[in-house]
């Protein structure tokens, strides 16, 4: 199973720890499976089948929109963090 990174808006799906673990061959199949057992997640980092514009997925430090997207591979040892963007002034 990867292990999923959730940032602090994210842990009311994971009772407030900061990692999950998850299966699933792709990060769009993981996504699914943590919102199996977790509903409402994939609503809060998904739209219309896409990453929301303002949420930031990496595999491994690598951002997926650089990338394959949601069709990104994800392995057993992966880690997937998942984290809203941040701006301000």
């Amino acid at each position: 199973m990867a292990t999923v990174r959730l940032a602090t808006p994210l842990r009311k799906f994971s009772d407030g720890k900061p990692e999950i673990t998850a299966e699933g061959a792709t990060l769009e199949e993981v996504i699914k499976n943590i919102d199996s057992e977790r509903p409402g997640f994939a609503d809060k980092v998904l739209e219309n089948g896409e990453i929301k514009r303002f949420i930031n997925i990496y595999v491994n430090n690598e951002d997926v929109r650089m990338g394959e997207g949601l069709k990104t591979k994800v392995g057993d040892k992966d880690v997937i963090s998942i984290l809203p963007a941040v701006s301000g002034g």
